[in-house]
């Protein structure tokens, strides 16, 4: 089967402007939680801090998705939004005050915000149904292909200059900008687009949990507990840097991971096109469980690299497939407006589940934290293995094949 036949021209745009993008996020990443606590800021604060940015993130993807939908317009949301994640990250390496770097961060996340609600739309209406999970994970794919390279330029960098964390966040702004530019390269006359001419406003997010499907507030509410107890990378990387692994050491292992991520994402997706988004999105949450009880009980270099092995199996088989079942569960009129209400949900949970890692962290330890987080990972499996095999939202409108029109 030619899997290039399902992606369309717009898909690979957005899919290059994500790799562009997190060349840039990468770049910082894994030393943004080293270079925060090179300047005074303790992991609580750290859990805080990312904890707000998320929650920021979140809220605006509700907003601004539905504001897309609304609209019936998608790019000028993407294009501004990755515009202002590329002019805001280089500030955080720039600046050393606390508040200033939570606004800046703030306005990284609000970038997010602007934009993913609008972009995944549009990913799901370039394709159908039946081949949701392998477009997601070939986005995917490419995203963390960004990400490896990325990556690879922290680690080469710091294997020149170790401690220098400001020059790279400099530097970042060059993938950021060829990331904004590749934007103007698909306009909305490219892309399908079913617009709500509904009259209302944008605070009608606040109802759409009451007119979702069934479908949509089961799945929601089973990831929306899992991401209570996702926090942030940040303390799986201060957890490697407690062990006593070095900088170098530290982004080479994160580099793993997203090698992993990048290589399985598309195989995943289209393996959960045939053996059920619930099958495979349940095999990534038994990898994050191997992931945070290794991260506990095992010790070293070796181990690390099994454990974010398992690490990279999870966000291939769940990060596209929990959209690609979200959006097979909502109706293709407001697509944005689903997304952003469980990204803005999501958003909450995850603000809690940074503060709480990093309270949790500073009461009984890394080693319990992570224990006890693999442990209710195990006992959400149960929760999914309950629901029924997702269901589709068919409506009139519904376009059986874009790619053949």
């Amino acid at each position: 089967m030619n899997i290039i036949r399902y992606i369309s021209r717009s898909v690979w745009v957005l899919s290059l402007v994500s790799l562009f993008s997190d060349i840039t996020s990468e770049m910082l990443y894994p030393i943004m939680p080293l270079y925060l606590q090179s300047i005074g800021f303790s992991v609580l604060w750290i859990g805080i801090l990312e904890g707000i940015a998320e929650a920021i993130a979140g809220l605006s993807q509700g907003y601004f998705g539905k504001a897309s939908d609304l609209a019936g317009s998608r790019m000028p949301f993407v294009r501004l939004g990755y515009a202002l994640t590329g002019i805001s990250k280089p500030i955080i390496g720039i600046i050393k005050d606390p508040l200033l770097i939570l606004l800046a961060r703030a306005g990284d996340r609000f970038g997010k915000g602007i934009r993913t609600g609008a972009r995944d739309a549009i990913l799901s209406n370039e394709t159908t149904y039946s081949h949701k999970g392998r477009v997601f994970g070939f986005h995917r794919s490419m995203n963390t292909t960004g990400a490896v390279i990325g990556l690879l330029i922290a680690l080469t960098y710091m294997f020149y200059h170790p401690g220098d964390y400001q020059t790279l966040f400099i530097f970042s702004a060059i993938p950021a900008l060829i990331s904004v530019a590749l934007t103007f390269f698909v306009s909305d006359d490219d892309i399908q687009i079913h617009k709500n001419k509904e009259e209302q406003s944008a605070f009608a997010l606040l109802s759409y949990w009451k007119e979702s499907s069934k479908e949509y507030k089961q799945v929601v509410f089973g990831l929306l507990l899992f991401t209570l107890f996702n926090a942030s990378d940040f303390f799986l990387l201060l957890k490697m840097k407690q062990d006593g692994l070095d900088d170098v050491t530290i982004i080479s292992i994160y580099i793993f991971y997203n090698l992993v991520y990048a290589v399985t994402a598309l195989p995943l997706g289209i393996i959960a096109d045939r053996i059920g988004l619930k099958a495979m999105l349940i095999i990534g949450l038994i990898a994050y469980a191997a992931l945070y009880i290794g991260m506990a009980v095992l010790d070293g270099q070796t181990p690390f690299y099994l454990c974010f092995f398992a690490y990279g199996i999870f966000s291939a088989a769940t990060e596209g497939i929990s959209k690609a079942w979200i959006s097979n569960v909502s109706h293709a009129h407001d697509l944005g407006t689903a997304f952003g209400t469980f990204l803005g949900l999501q958003s909450l949970f995850l603000m809690l589940a940074s503060i709480l890692a990093g309270m949790m962290w500073s009461v009984i330890g890394a080693e319990n934290t992570f224990l006890i987080v693999g442990c209710i990972t195990l006992i959400l499996i149960i929760y999914f293995l309950t629901l029924k095999k997702p269901g589709h939202v068919v409506l009139a409108f519904d376009n059986p094949d874009p790619l053949e029109d």
